[in-house]
């Protein structure tokens, strides 16, 4: 035994001379990451340390192998944060980065994250997975950068977290701009692509996949098994530009806009999932172009209209230029499902320029349901080049065609995938039963948490104080957010501005009929700066004490760029006495700020020499405006000077939503009518896509000026009226001749 373990030793020590040695290498330090990363060979990791990483423009660059890629990584993944001014790019064969969170900061250049070192090294055959972005973002709202660019060939982009994209650009996009990026065969798949704000103008897409540019080149991108929860940057969730992707089983949970082939052809959607809920703008297809292919597609509760409805088929321009509308030829639109979503529409955007009209494709087999009948689709052109096969339809007013739809009485149950069927046998019509619908919780990394839905005023504290000098602004720096301050009858003198960067309740405790009243110093009472919002409830606002100059206000936003939207609420809230000079606002708003909705109930506005809401400072006309909704009721406006609203949304962009309008039950009594009122109206709302104006009083007042801009703005005017007031002005924008 002693002689035959001799024999073997010798060979055993070759055989593990001849296996690769693998380093892992733990980094503590910018430089001690540089010296990992040029020692780097395939098969080897390099482990950054937990903490806080600042100020890292991390570059990541080698040859790795199929079998044994270069790999950065976590100590623990979710706890290296990258901060500051950081950026990550990977450049060269076979490499994978794993575990990195980036938060309280942004990139110095424009991207996060790139699959290039610059625009001749590229990544190849490399991988990012379970890495997030959260809120890292450029602190100039309309400054455009992008959070992920993926360049080179062969990459996967998997189980990320990318929330929170709330400036100008894409948050994530696949680029063909150069002969090494196209024909890429890109995987995108298992991503959480949770909430985008709002961003009032365009460039707030999701994903973008090419540019108009290449837009006849292919990508051969397959996006798959990704969840988009709540992107609502702009109408176009998903912007497809580029032909031969793939968009395979994601689904998008009251998403507002659509994922849209936008231009390219020869593009594949299957099996994705649309869920709205009934939510505001919630979208699902829109298809341009060529041989484009839409099959067993679910959509659901879907309230988008136009360009963002539940499903679009656009006409084209006739010999369109690469960056306008192709005519859509030669596709196929099958066995897709349809249920109580409000606008299906055919032949969209036709007009003098899109007259190019639908031809050679195929409308078949598709489930079409509504509980309530409703006129849901919309033909606006010829769509003689559209034929109808072997569809099923309940609930709709009108069908599109004569030949190709059969009605029948259906009643809807819940599947074992928890999608709605028919509980009859209607064969292969709509959306197979194996349909598989990919959970939230399956994507992202697992380790780190995904937002929720809380109400951004709930769930503080409950502050009492008494009135006095500078109690309430006492309280107000103290607070946290969704935190409730409550103010007793009495006095509540305020020398110093009350600036907001959480979400705050100020509420009145009454006695009888008195209120409390706060009366201020200083030129405005409450900033709102980046995470401010504010609820008023039951107090009295008086700008007696205001100081004697011109532009005050009771309320204003940052006088700079804001990346978050605000949200203003008012109820049951007297506000008197800004008169202490002219042009005293109640609300004066910043370019570059944007509210998601102002809400004005069951309040009394007196004596004011400036508007009450002014959002009026995008004037570039670049389809930017300041607030989305603006909804007022059952309020009194008496002996204002300004308008009770100025919005302005100048331009000829489709991108947006916004913004809305609502005034409802209210009393307005002289005016508008101050001689430093430009408009000379009492509304001025130009570029307005929503505007509901209903059951008021006007007397002695500016008459209303609506100015539709774009889009298919609906205006409607109801049960008001008008004493000494002239009528409502509705026209269309007349632009100058140059």
């Amino acid at each position: 035994m002693v002689s035959s373990t001799k024999r073997v030793l010798p060979s055993l020590v070759v055989l593990f001379l001849l296996q690769p040695v693998f380093a892992d290498t733990l980094v503590s330090t910018q430089e001690e990451f540089r010296q990992a990363v040029s020692n780097a060979a395939p098969g080897d990791t390099i482990v950054m340390a937990d903490g806080e990483w600042n100020d890292f423009e991390i570059l990541l660059s080698g040859v790795g192998t199929s079998d044994q890629p270069i790999t950065l990584t976590a100590q623990t993944k979710g706890q290296v944060i990258v901060t500051g001014r950081s950026n990550l790019r990977l450049e060269g064969e076979y490499l994978v980065v794993s575990g990195l969170v980036f938060r309280d900061g942004y990139s110095p250049t424009n991207t996060v994250i790139s699959f290039r070192a610059n625009r001749e090294q590229l990544a190849n055959n490399s991988r990012i997975t379970e890495v997030v972005i959260d809120h890292f973002n450029n602190p100039e709202r309309h400054e455009t950068d992008f959070w992920v660019m993926m360049y080179g060939r062969h990459n996967r982009f998997d189980h990320n977290y990318l929330v929170g994209k709330s400036n100008n650009g894409v948050t994530m996009a696949v680029r063909l701009d150069s002969e090494d990026s196209r024909e890429n065969y890109h995987r995108i798949d298992h991503n959480y692509f949770g909430p985008r704000p709002i961003l009032g103008s365009n460039g707030g897409e999701t994903l973008r996949i090419g540019t108009s540019r290449y837009s006849l080149t292919d990508s051969f991108t397959v996006v798959e098994n990704n969840f988009f929860d709540r992107c609502n940057g702009e109408v176009e969730i998903i912007s497809s530009k580029s032909g031969n992707n793939t968009f395979r089983g994601n689904v998008f949970y009251e998403s507002r806009g659509t994922l849209t082939l936008r231009h390219g052809n020869d593009n594949l959607l299957e099996n994705n999932v649309f869920l709205g809920n009934g939510v505001d703008h919630t979208g699902g297809i829109r298809v341009i172009n060529k041989r484009q292919t839409v099959r067993n597609n679910y959509m659901a509760g879907l309230t988008g209209h136009r360009f963002g409805g539940a499903f679009v088929v656009m006409n084209g321009v006739p010999n369109s230029p690469i960056n306008r509308y192709h005519q859509v030829e030669e596709s196929v639109i099958e066995n897709n499902t349809i249920i109580e979503s409000d606008h299906i529409e055919l032949a969209a955007g036709a007009d003098d320029e899109r007259s190019a009209r639908i031809l050679s494709t195929t409308f078949q087999k598709n489930l079409i349901t509504n509980t309530n009948t409703k006129n849901s689709i919309a033909v606006h052109d010829d769509i003689s080049g559209i034929s109808f096969n072997d569809n099923i339809a309940t609930g709709i007013l009108e069908f599109p065609s004569d030949q190709g739809f059969e009605e029948r009485p259906i009643t809807l149950v819940t599947g074992t995938n928890g999608l709605l069927y028919p509980d009859m046998d209607i064969g292969d019509v709509g959306v197979s039963k194996s349909l598989t619908v990919i959970d939230r919780d399956e994507t992202g990394p697992s380790w780190y948490p995904k937002p929720g839905y809380e109400n951004a005023f709930d769930g503080g504290n409950v502050v009492a104080i008494a009135a006095g000098v500078d109690t309430l602004t006492e309280a107000v720096e103290n607070s946290q957010a969704g935190d409730i301050i409550e103010l007793f009858p009495g006095e509540y003198i305020v020398s110093k501005f009350l600036s907001l960067d959480h979400p705050l309740t100020i509420k009145g405790v009454s006695n009888g009929n008195v209120s409390p009243i706060i009366k201020y110093e200083r030129t405005t009472l409450f900033e709102l700066i980046d995470g401010g919002s504010l609820k008023l409830e039951g107090i009295v606002i008086d700008g007696s004490i205001a100081p004697d100059t011109y532009g005050n206000s009771a309320i204003r936003t940052s006088r700079y760029s804001m990346l978050g939207n605000y949200q203003l609420h008012l109820d049951n809230v007297q506000v008197r006495n800004l008169n202490t000079n002219h042009s005293f606002n109640f609300l004066k708003v910043a370019m570059h700020t944007m509210a998601s909705d102002i809400e004005i109930n069951n309040s009394v506005f007196e004596d004011i020499t400036g508007h009450i809401i002014a959002l009026d400072r995008e004037t570039d006309d670049l389809g930017i405006y300041n607030a989305e909704y603006v909804s007022i009721n059952n309020s009194s406006f008496t002996n204002v000077e300004g308008s009770l609203a100025s919005i302005y949304r100048g331009g000829t962009d489709e991108s947006t939503f916004g913004p809305h309008f609502s005034l409802n039950n209210s009393i307005l009594n002289n005016v508008g009518s101050g001689n430093r009122n430009s408009s000379q109206s009492s509304l001025y709302l130009l570029g307005v896509q929503a505007t509901s104006i209903n059951n008021n009083q006007f007397s002695n007042s500016a008459p209303i000026r609506v100015i539709h801009t774009v889009g298919e703005p609906v205006t409607s005017l109801s049960g008001n009226e008008f004493s000494e007031t002239s009528a409502p002005s509705i026209s269309d924008y007349q632009r100058p001749v140059l």
